[in-house]
Protein backbone atom coordinates (compact mmCIF):
# COMPACT_ATOMS: atom_id res chain seq x y z
CA UNK A 1 0.00 0.00 0.00
CA UNK A 2 1.43 3.72 -0.87
CA UNK A 3 1.19 6.19 1.94
CA UNK A 4 0.77 9.84 0.98
CA UNK A 5 1.72 12.93 2.01
CA UNK A 6 -1.71 13.99 0.73
CA UNK A 7 -5.04 13.31 1.53
CA UNK A 8 -6.94 15.11 -1.47
CA UNK A 9 -6.13 14.27 -4.77
CA UNK A 10 -8.76 16.52 -6.79
CA UNK A 11 -8.73 20.60 -6.88
CA UNK A 12 -11.56 22.86 -8.21
CA UNK A 13 -10.69 23.42 -11.61
CA UNK A 14 -9.71 19.57 -12.14
CA UNK A 15 -13.78 19.11 -11.19
CA UNK A 16 -14.99 21.23 -13.15
CA UNK A 17 -13.10 20.16 -16.14
CA UNK A 18 -14.11 16.75 -15.35
CA UNK A 19 -17.19 17.32 -15.03
CA UNK A 20 -17.28 19.03 -18.23
CA UNK A 21 -15.89 16.11 -19.64
CA UNK A 22 -18.41 13.55 -18.34
CA UNK A 23 -21.23 15.96 -20.04
CA UNK A 24 -19.41 16.29 -23.41
CA UNK A 25 -19.13 12.10 -23.04
CA UNK A 26 -22.33 11.85 -23.68
CA UNK A 27 -22.66 13.74 -27.34
CA UNK A 28 -19.40 12.31 -28.48
CA UNK A 29 -19.79 8.98 -30.47
CA UNK A 30 -16.43 7.50 -29.06
CA UNK A 31 -13.72 7.89 -26.70
CA UNK A 32 -11.34 9.29 -29.22
CA UNK A 33 -13.63 12.27 -30.73
CA UNK A 34 -13.70 12.68 -26.92
CA UNK A 35 -10.81 13.50 -26.82
CA UNK A 36 -9.97 15.32 -29.75
CA UNK A 37 -12.64 17.82 -28.92
CA UNK A 38 -11.48 18.36 -25.29
CA UNK A 39 -8.02 18.97 -26.84
CA UNK A 40 -9.66 21.75 -29.25
CA UNK A 41 -12.16 23.16 -26.41
CA UNK A 42 -9.43 23.22 -24.23
CA UNK A 43 -6.91 25.10 -26.75
CA UNK A 44 -9.87 27.89 -27.45
CA UNK A 45 -11.21 28.48 -24.17
CA UNK A 46 -8.05 29.13 -22.23
CA UNK A 47 -5.08 28.48 -23.71
CA UNK A 48 -3.13 27.55 -20.66
CA UNK A 49 -1.91 23.51 -20.38
CA UNK A 50 -1.75 22.19 -16.30
CA UNK A 51 1.37 19.83 -15.46
CA UNK A 52 1.74 17.33 -13.30
CA UNK A 53 5.37 16.20 -12.61
CA UNK A 54 5.93 12.14 -11.90
CA UNK A 55 9.43 11.90 -10.91
CA UNK A 56 10.92 14.35 -9.03
CA UNK A 57 14.70 13.69 -9.53
CA UNK A 58 16.86 16.04 -11.74
CA UNK A 59 15.69 14.97 -15.01
CA UNK A 60 12.15 15.17 -13.77
CA UNK A 61 13.16 18.92 -11.97
CA UNK A 62 15.02 19.88 -15.72
CA UNK A 63 11.74 18.46 -17.44
CA UNK A 64 9.90 20.71 -15.38
CA UNK A 65 12.02 23.72 -16.09
CA UNK A 66 12.02 23.27 -19.43
CA UNK A 67 7.71 23.15 -19.69
CA UNK A 68 7.25 26.00 -17.61
CA UNK A 69 9.88 28.58 -20.06
CA UNK A 70 7.99 27.26 -22.96
CA UNK A 71 7.63 31.38 -24.18
CA UNK A 72 3.87 32.37 -24.47
CA UNK A 73 2.48 29.22 -23.14
CA UNK A 74 0.95 30.12 -20.00
CA UNK A 75 1.87 26.61 -18.04
CA UNK A 76 1.48 25.90 -14.55
CA UNK A 77 2.83 22.93 -12.54
CA UNK A 78 0.06 21.90 -10.71
CA UNK A 79 0.69 18.11 -8.69
CA UNK A 80 3.52 16.57 -8.07
CA UNK A 81 4.49 12.86 -7.33
CA UNK A 82 7.31 10.30 -6.38
CA UNK A 83 8.21 7.85 -3.81
CA UNK A 84 10.07 10.02 -1.69
CA UNK A 85 9.58 12.58 0.18
CA UNK A 86 12.87 14.53 0.22
CA UNK A 87 13.07 14.44 -4.01
CA UNK A 88 9.48 15.87 -4.25
CA UNK A 89 10.10 18.66 -1.88
CA UNK A 90 13.80 19.58 -3.13
CA UNK A 91 11.97 19.79 -6.49
CA UNK A 92 8.55 21.82 -5.65
CA UNK A 93 11.31 24.25 -3.45
CA UNK A 94 13.50 25.34 -6.91
CA UNK A 95 10.74 25.48 -8.71
CA UNK A 96 8.79 27.15 -6.83
CA UNK A 97 11.90 30.06 -6.49
CA UNK A 98 12.45 29.75 -10.06
CA UNK A 99 8.86 30.09 -11.43
CA UNK A 100 6.74 31.74 -8.62
CA UNK A 101 2.78 31.74 -9.38
CA UNK A 102 3.74 28.88 -12.66
CA UNK A 103 3.56 26.19 -9.43
CA UNK A 104 1.06 25.67 -7.69
CA UNK A 105 1.16 22.46 -5.77
CA UNK A 106 0.13 22.97 -2.45
CA UNK A 107 0.19 19.82 -0.19
CA UNK A 108 -2.86 18.26 -0.83
CA UNK A 109 -1.43 17.83 -4.57
CA UNK A 110 1.92 15.92 -3.38
CA UNK A 111 1.63 12.62 -3.48
CA UNK A 112 4.16 10.03 -2.36
CA UNK A 113 4.57 6.30 -3.14
CA UNK A 114 3.53 4.18 -5.38
CA UNK A 115 -0.09 4.96 -6.16
CA UNK A 116 1.21 8.67 -6.41
CA UNK A 117 1.15 8.93 -10.24
CA UNK A 118 -2.05 8.07 -10.32
CA UNK A 119 -3.22 10.79 -7.78
CA UNK A 120 -1.22 13.23 -9.83
CA UNK A 121 -2.25 12.70 -12.91
CA UNK A 122 -5.72 12.85 -11.47
CA UNK A 123 -5.48 16.40 -10.71
CA UNK A 124 -5.56 17.09 -14.71
CA UNK A 125 -7.75 17.69 -17.23
CA UNK A 126 -8.14 15.90 -20.60
CA UNK A 127 -5.35 17.60 -22.82
CA UNK A 128 -3.31 18.75 -20.20
CA UNK A 129 0.60 17.03 -19.84
CA UNK A 130 2.79 14.90 -17.42
CA UNK A 131 6.00 14.64 -17.31
CA UNK A 132 6.82 10.99 -16.53
CA UNK A 133 11.01 10.73 -15.34
CA UNK A 134 10.66 7.98 -12.55
CA UNK A 135 12.98 5.31 -13.56
CA UNK A 136 12.02 3.65 -16.93
CA UNK A 137 10.44 0.26 -15.25
CA UNK A 138 7.46 2.41 -14.23
CA UNK A 139 7.42 3.83 -17.67
CA UNK A 140 4.57 1.47 -19.12
CA UNK A 141 2.67 1.67 -16.13
CA UNK A 142 2.20 4.99 -16.29
CA UNK A 143 2.28 5.29 -19.65
CA UNK A 144 -1.00 3.24 -19.68
CA UNK A 145 -2.74 5.50 -17.03
CA UNK A 146 -1.74 8.36 -19.06
CA UNK A 147 -3.64 7.24 -21.76
CA UNK A 148 -6.56 5.87 -19.98
CA UNK A 149 -7.05 9.60 -18.90
CA UNK A 150 -6.22 11.44 -22.69
CA UNK A 151 -3.15 13.32 -20.93
CA UNK A 152 -0.98 14.44 -23.42
CA UNK A 153 2.77 12.58 -22.13
CA UNK A 154 6.27 13.84 -22.11
CA UNK A 155 8.10 10.60 -20.68
CA UNK A 156 12.13 10.28 -20.10
CA UNK A 157 14.23 7.84 -21.81
CA UNK A 158 14.97 5.06 -22.32
CA UNK A 159 11.36 4.05 -22.66
CA UNK A 160 12.06 0.31 -21.63
CA UNK A 161 14.63 -2.04 -20.46
CA UNK A 162 13.90 -5.48 -22.11
CA UNK A 163 12.12 -6.88 -24.53
CA UNK A 164 8.64 -7.85 -23.56
CA UNK A 165 8.20 -4.09 -21.96
CA UNK A 166 9.46 -3.04 -25.50
CA UNK A 167 6.83 -4.75 -27.33
CA UNK A 168 4.29 -3.50 -24.88
CA UNK A 169 5.32 0.27 -24.99
CA UNK A 170 4.89 0.02 -28.91
CA UNK A 171 1.38 -1.11 -28.57
CA UNK A 172 0.67 1.82 -25.75
CA UNK A 173 2.53 4.54 -28.51
CA UNK A 174 -0.59 3.06 -31.39
CA UNK A 175 -3.21 3.20 -28.48
CA UNK A 176 -2.34 6.89 -27.93
CA UNK A 177 -2.01 7.86 -31.04
CA UNK A 178 -5.38 6.76 -32.01
CA UNK A 179 -6.76 9.19 -29.07
CA UNK A 180 -4.77 11.93 -31.19
CA UNK A 181 -2.45 11.80 -27.77
CA UNK A 182 0.93 13.95 -28.25
CA UNK A 183 4.06 12.16 -26.75
CA UNK A 184 7.58 13.61 -26.14
CA UNK A 185 10.51 11.30 -25.11
CA UNK A 186 13.65 12.85 -23.88
CA UNK A 187 15.92 11.63 -27.12
CA UNK A 188 16.21 15.76 -27.06
CA UNK A 189 19.64 15.38 -29.82
CA UNK A 190 16.47 14.72 -32.10
CA UNK A 191 15.04 18.24 -31.53
CA UNK A 192 18.40 19.92 -32.05
CA UNK A 193 18.72 22.54 -34.95
CA UNK A 194 22.71 21.69 -35.68
CA UNK A 195 22.00 17.69 -35.97
CA UNK A 196 18.68 18.33 -37.58
CA UNK A 197 20.75 20.41 -40.60
CA UNK A 198 23.97 17.79 -40.46
CA UNK A 199 21.20 14.77 -40.93
CA UNK A 200 20.14 16.81 -43.71
CA UNK A 201 23.14 17.35 -45.42
CA UNK A 202 24.17 13.31 -44.77
CA UNK A 203 21.09 12.34 -46.35
CA UNK A 204 21.73 14.98 -49.44
CA UNK A 205 25.17 12.83 -50.03
CA UNK A 206 27.54 15.34 -48.68
CA UNK A 207 29.43 12.76 -47.36
CA UNK A 208 28.75 10.27 -49.56
CA UNK A 209 27.43 6.72 -48.48
CA UNK A 210 28.03 6.41 -44.96
CA UNK A 211 30.75 3.39 -44.19
CA UNK A 212 30.80 3.11 -40.31
CA UNK A 213 29.60 5.23 -37.17
CA UNK A 214 31.80 5.42 -33.85
CA UNK A 215 30.31 6.72 -30.40
CA UNK A 216 31.95 7.04 -27.11
CA UNK A 217 31.24 7.84 -24.10
CA UNK A 218 33.72 7.10 -21.34
CA UNK A 219 33.97 9.00 -18.50
CA UNK A 220 34.52 8.02 -14.28
CA UNK A 221 31.90 6.89 -12.30
CA UNK A 222 28.47 8.44 -13.28
CA UNK A 223 25.17 9.15 -11.89
CA UNK A 224 23.87 6.17 -9.27
CA UNK A 225 25.52 3.42 -11.29
CA UNK A 226 28.32 2.54 -8.81
CA UNK A 227 26.46 1.31 -5.55
CA UNK A 228 27.65 0.23 -1.84
CA UNK A 229 25.75 -2.53 -0.03
CA UNK A 230 22.82 -0.99 1.43
CA UNK A 231 23.20 0.13 4.91
CA UNK A 232 20.08 -1.43 5.97
CA UNK A 233 18.04 2.44 6.28
CA UNK A 234 16.06 1.44 3.07
CA UNK A 235 14.63 -1.58 2.21
CA UNK A 236 15.96 -3.44 -0.68
CA UNK A 237 13.71 -2.02 -2.80
CA UNK A 238 13.47 1.96 -1.92
CA UNK A 239 17.46 1.55 -2.00
CA UNK A 240 17.37 0.12 -5.58
CA UNK A 241 15.51 2.85 -6.75
CA UNK A 242 17.35 5.41 -5.01
CA UNK A 243 20.07 3.66 -6.83
CA UNK A 244 18.44 3.23 -9.74
CA UNK A 245 21.12 3.90 -12.47
CA UNK A 246 22.88 0.04 -10.51
CA UNK A 247 20.09 -1.71 -11.43
CA UNK A 248 18.78 -3.25 -14.67
CA UNK A 249 15.23 -4.08 -13.82
CA UNK A 250 14.98 -0.45 -13.41
CA UNK A 251 16.80 1.35 -15.81
CA UNK A 252 18.94 -0.94 -17.66
CA UNK A 253 22.16 0.19 -15.70
CA UNK A 254 24.27 2.23 -17.26
CA UNK A 255 24.85 1.67 -20.37
CA UNK A 256 20.86 2.05 -21.45
CA UNK A 257 20.60 5.32 -19.01
CA UNK A 258 23.89 6.84 -20.61
CA UNK A 259 25.00 5.14 -23.74
CA UNK A 260 21.69 5.83 -25.82
CA UNK A 261 22.20 9.13 -26.86
CA UNK A 262 24.69 8.44 -28.83
CA UNK A 263 23.77 5.49 -30.05
CA UNK A 264 20.31 7.36 -31.35
CA UNK A 265 22.13 10.08 -32.67
CA UNK A 266 23.99 7.66 -34.69
CA UNK A 267 21.25 5.81 -36.20
CA UNK A 268 19.52 9.16 -37.04
CA UNK A 269 22.59 9.92 -39.29
CA UNK A 270 21.91 6.20 -40.55
CA UNK A 271 18.51 6.67 -41.64
CA UNK A 272 18.16 3.11 -39.78
CA UNK A 273 18.35 1.10 -37.00
CA UNK A 274 21.06 -1.75 -36.91
CA UNK A 275 19.69 -5.61 -36.86
CA UNK A 276 22.47 -7.13 -34.64
CA UNK A 277 24.89 -6.88 -32.46
CA UNK A 278 28.21 -8.52 -30.80
CA UNK A 279 30.16 -6.65 -27.59
CA UNK A 280 32.63 -7.42 -24.81
CA UNK A 281 32.37 -6.19 -21.44
CA UNK A 282 33.20 -6.57 -17.66
CA UNK A 283 33.56 -5.59 -14.24
CA UNK A 284 37.13 -5.04 -13.18
CA UNK A 285 37.80 -2.23 -10.30
CA UNK A 286 34.14 -2.81 -8.29
CA UNK A 287 35.97 -3.01 -5.16
CA UNK A 288 32.72 -3.23 -2.50
CA UNK A 289 30.04 -2.00 -5.15
CA UNK A 290 26.95 -4.12 -5.70
CA UNK A 291 25.32 -2.97 -8.51
CA UNK A 292 24.82 -5.47 -11.79
CA UNK A 293 26.75 -2.98 -14.38
CA UNK A 294 30.36 -3.46 -16.01
CA UNK A 295 32.30 -0.26 -15.91
CA UNK A 296 33.29 -1.34 -20.03
CA UNK A 297 31.49 -2.00 -22.69
CA UNK A 298 32.55 -2.69 -26.74
CA UNK A 299 29.96 -3.27 -28.83
CA UNK A 300 29.96 -3.62 -32.71
CA UNK A 301 26.34 -2.89 -33.65
CA UNK A 302 25.09 -4.16 -37.50
CA UNK A 303 23.13 -2.40 -40.06
CA UNK A 304 21.18 -4.35 -42.21
CA UNK A 305 23.35 -3.28 -45.38
CA UNK A 306 26.51 -4.43 -42.96
CA UNK A 307 27.60 -0.98 -42.12
CA UNK A 308 28.81 -1.14 -38.49
CA UNK A 309 28.15 1.39 -35.84
CA UNK A 310 31.06 1.24 -33.12
CA UNK A 311 30.35 2.46 -29.54
CA UNK A 312 32.85 2.21 -26.61
CA UNK A 313 30.92 3.17 -23.18
CA UNK A 314 33.44 3.54 -20.04
CA UNK A 315 32.90 4.90 -16.21
CA UNK A 316 36.41 4.05 -14.87
CA UNK A 317 38.05 6.59 -13.27
CA UNK A 318 41.61 8.05 -14.02
CA UNK A 319 41.13 6.77 -18.16
CA UNK A 320 41.10 8.69 -21.19
CA UNK A 321 37.86 10.54 -21.67
CA UNK A 322 35.28 11.64 -24.65
CA UNK A 323 31.66 11.90 -25.18
CA UNK A 324 31.17 12.19 -28.87
CA UNK A 325 29.78 10.93 -32.10
CA UNK A 326 30.90 10.49 -35.72
CA UNK A 327 30.17 9.15 -39.04
CA UNK A 328 32.40 8.04 -42.02
CA UNK A 329 31.40 8.13 -45.58
CA UNK A 330 32.91 7.26 -48.73
CA UNK A 331 33.21 11.49 -49.41
CA UNK A 332 34.02 12.13 -45.95
CA UNK A 333 33.06 12.18 -42.45
CA UNK A 334 31.31 14.16 -40.04
CA UNK A 335 31.19 15.07 -36.11
CA UNK A 336 27.54 14.52 -35.30
CA UNK A 337 28.34 15.66 -31.46
CA UNK A 338 31.86 16.40 -29.18
CA UNK A 339 32.36 16.99 -26.01
CA UNK A 340 28.96 15.92 -24.40
CA UNK A 341 24.91 16.59 -25.69
CA UNK A 342 25.05 20.38 -25.89
CA UNK A 343 26.09 22.19 -28.05
CA UNK A 344 26.88 19.37 -30.40
CA UNK A 345 29.37 21.57 -32.63
CA UNK A 346 28.50 19.49 -35.73
CA UNK A 347 30.94 19.63 -38.73
CA UNK A 348 31.14 18.45 -42.08
CA UNK A 349 34.97 17.20 -43.61
CA UNK A 350 36.15 16.82 -46.93
CA UNK A 351 38.41 13.66 -45.45
CA UNK A 352 38.54 11.48 -42.83
CA UNK A 353 41.49 13.22 -40.90
CA UNK A 354 38.63 15.58 -39.12
CA UNK A 355 41.60 18.49 -39.14
CA UNK A 356 40.63 21.89 -39.34
CA UNK A 357 41.74 22.31 -43.39
CA UNK A 358 39.25 19.13 -43.81
CA UNK A 359 36.00 21.61 -43.15
CA UNK A 360 33.94 22.18 -45.18
CA UNK A 361 30.62 23.14 -43.04
CA UNK A 362 29.93 23.61 -39.52
CA UNK A 363 26.85 24.79 -37.83
CA UNK A 364 28.36 27.36 -35.98
CA UNK A 365 27.90 28.88 -32.46
CA UNK A 366 24.71 29.69 -31.88
CA UNK A 367 22.96 26.44 -30.97
CA UNK A 368 20.16 26.27 -28.63
CA UNK A 369 19.38 24.22 -26.32
CA UNK A 370 18.12 21.11 -27.22
CA UNK A 371 16.57 20.41 -24.02
CA UNK A 372 14.31 23.48 -24.11
CA UNK A 373 13.49 23.05 -28.20
CA UNK A 374 12.08 19.39 -27.80
CA UNK A 375 9.48 21.28 -24.98
CA UNK A 376 8.85 24.29 -27.75
CA UNK A 377 7.96 21.36 -30.45
CA UNK A 378 5.50 19.52 -28.13
CA UNK A 379 3.82 22.37 -26.89
CA UNK A 380 3.57 23.67 -30.60
CA UNK A 381 2.05 20.70 -31.62
CA UNK A 382 -0.88 20.37 -28.72
CA UNK A 383 -1.60 24.18 -29.51
CA UNK A 384 -1.64 23.42 -33.13
CA UNK A 385 -3.20 19.84 -33.17
CA UNK A 386 -0.24 18.46 -35.29
CA UNK A 387 0.35 14.83 -35.34
CA UNK A 388 3.08 14.33 -32.43
CA UNK A 389 4.03 11.15 -31.28
CA UNK A 390 7.77 9.75 -30.52
CA UNK A 391 7.06 6.35 -28.70
CA UNK A 392 7.91 4.17 -31.69
CA UNK A 393 11.55 6.01 -32.15
CA UNK A 394 11.89 6.03 -28.41
CA UNK A 395 10.83 1.97 -27.86
CA UNK A 396 13.17 1.16 -30.65
CA UNK A 397 16.34 3.53 -29.78
CA UNK A 398 15.76 1.80 -26.35
CA UNK A 399 15.47 -1.87 -27.73
CA UNK A 400 18.84 -1.57 -29.80
CA UNK A 401 20.55 0.02 -26.61
CA UNK A 402 19.07 -3.07 -24.85
CA UNK A 403 20.53 -5.51 -28.19
CA UNK A 404 23.45 -4.50 -27.35
CA UNK A 405 23.80 -4.37 -23.63
CA UNK A 406 22.26 -8.07 -24.01
CA UNK A 407 25.34 -8.49 -26.36
CA UNK A 408 28.06 -7.83 -23.68
CA UNK A 409 26.09 -9.09 -20.91
CA UNK A 410 25.84 -12.84 -22.16
CA UNK A 411 28.49 -13.23 -24.89
CA UNK A 412 26.31 -13.85 -27.40
CA UNK A 413 25.37 -12.60 -30.54
CA UNK A 414 22.17 -11.03 -30.50
CA UNK A 415 20.02 -9.85 -33.14
CA UNK A 416 16.91 -7.44 -32.47
CA UNK A 417 14.50 -10.21 -32.71
CA UNK A 418 16.44 -11.88 -29.80
CA UNK A 419 15.82 -9.14 -28.10
CA UNK A 420 12.23 -8.22 -28.56
CA UNK A 421 11.32 -11.49 -28.17
CA UNK A 422 13.40 -12.85 -25.23
CA UNK A 423 10.82 -13.56 -22.33
CA UNK A 424 12.91 -12.30 -19.73
CA UNK A 425 10.82 -9.32 -17.97
CA UNK A 426 13.30 -7.60 -15.42
CA UNK A 427 9.98 -7.14 -13.33
CA UNK A 428 7.09 -8.83 -14.11
CA UNK A 429 4.05 -7.76 -11.46
CA UNK A 430 5.07 -4.16 -11.44
CA UNK A 431 1.68 -2.69 -10.58
CA UNK A 432 1.79 -5.03 -7.29
CA UNK A 433 4.54 -3.55 -5.80
CA UNK A 434 4.24 -2.10 -2.16
CA UNK A 435 6.64 0.53 -0.34
CA UNK A 436 7.30 -2.44 2.48
CA UNK A 437 7.68 -4.97 -0.20
CA UNK A 438 10.25 -7.07 -1.97
CA UNK A 439 12.05 -5.99 -5.05
CA UNK A 440 11.93 -8.08 -8.47
CA UNK A 441 15.62 -8.45 -7.34
CA UNK A 442 16.53 -9.22 -4.21
CA UNK A 443 20.40 -9.65 -2.91
CA UNK A 444 21.83 -12.46 -0.86
CA UNK A 445 22.66 -13.63 2.54
CA UNK A 446 25.61 -11.42 1.93
CA UNK A 447 23.77 -8.45 0.69
CA UNK A 448 25.25 -8.73 -2.77
CA UNK A 449 23.05 -9.00 -6.25
CA UNK A 450 23.00 -11.19 -9.46
CA UNK A 451 25.27 -9.68 -12.02
CA UNK A 452 26.21 -10.56 -15.90
CA UNK A 453 28.15 -13.52 -16.54
CA UNK A 454 29.04 -14.16 -20.24
CA UNK A 455 29.11 -17.34 -21.74
CA UNK A 456 28.05 -18.95 -18.39
CA UNK A 457 24.56 -17.37 -18.34
CA UNK A 458 23.63 -16.62 -22.24
CA UNK A 459 20.10 -16.64 -22.79
CA UNK A 460 19.11 -13.86 -20.01
CA UNK A 461 21.28 -11.04 -18.96
CA UNK A 462 21.24 -12.40 -15.19
CA UNK A 463 20.30 -14.96 -13.03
Amino acid sequence: MSSTKSTTSSNSTSTSRRGFVKEAGAVAATATLLTGAMRTVHAAETDSIQIALVGCGGRGTGAATNALSVPDAGMKLVAMADVFESKLSSSHRGLSGKFGEQVDVPEDRQFIGFEAYKQAMDCLRPGDIVILTSPPAFRWLMFSYAIEKGLNVFMEKPLTVDGPTSKRMLALGKEAEAKNLKVGVGLMCRHCEARGELYNRIQDGEIGDILMLRAYRMAGPTGSASVLPNPGKMSDLMYQIANFHGFLWLSGGAFSDFLIHNIDECCWMKNAWPVEAKAAGGRHYRGDMVDQNFDVYSVEYTFADGTKLLLDGRTQPGCYQEFASYAHGTKGSATISFSGHSPAHCKIYTGQKETKKQVAWEFGPDERNPYQLEWNDLIDAIHNDKPYNEVERGVMASAVTSMGRMAAHTGQIVTLEDLLDCPHEFAPNLDKLTLDGDSPLMPDASGRYSVPMPGLIVDREYA
